[in-house]
């Protein structure tokens, strides 16, 4: 005899019920963003003022060692696209100096900003993992959103450029 919890139907059942209580977490982006942020150099990076390019936002830690392995392919990407931007985002609580002297070592072609954890970004959904990062298309709208480490060869198959 099969049980009731066995048949398909209340497994579908019970998956729908988990989707549409997890859905508004990552939902609740707007479909066009707005990011405001002070880079560790003091400058200011606002994303509406991007518009026209590619823009990725990478969420990223100094001790994580994903993030780490995919800097290069992301300064690699930004410097070989003009129409191609990025802004990294240091998701951590560790002092500003401690961020640049990271990557005095590790150094990347775009800006950095540090978002600390208890003033998450409006517009961005916390981090469930990292690096996370968005692919934000030409029109200042999210195109991807991706969990995980991104590599060259990834990015310029999302943004269908060699």
């Amino acid at each position: 005899m099969i049980s009731r919890f066995c048949r398909p139907a209340v497994w579908t059942a019970i998956s729908a019920a988990m989707l549409a209580f997890a859905a508004p977490a990552w939902s609740a982006m707007p479909a066009q963003p707005t990011l405001e942020v002070t880079t560790l150099q003091g400058k200011a990076f606002d994303l509406a003022a991007q518009r026209g390019k590619w823009v990725i936002v990478n969420f990223w830690a100094t001790w994580c060692v994903p993030c780490i392995k995919e800097m290069p392919d992301i300064s690699r990407f930004v410097a070989a696209h003009k129409n191609v931007t990025a802004i990294g985002l240091a998701y951590e609580d560790s002092a500003p100096a401690d961020i640049e002297a990271f990557l005095a070592k590790r150094p990347v072609v775009y800006p950095i900003a540090q978002v600390t954890l208890d003033k998450p970004l409006k517009d961005f959904d916390q981090p469930r993992g990292l690096p996370t990062t968005y692919l934000i298309g030409p029109d200042g709208k999210v195109v991807k959103h991706i969990v995980g480490p991104v590599t060259e060869a990834s990015l310029a198959a999302l943004i269908g450029q060699p």
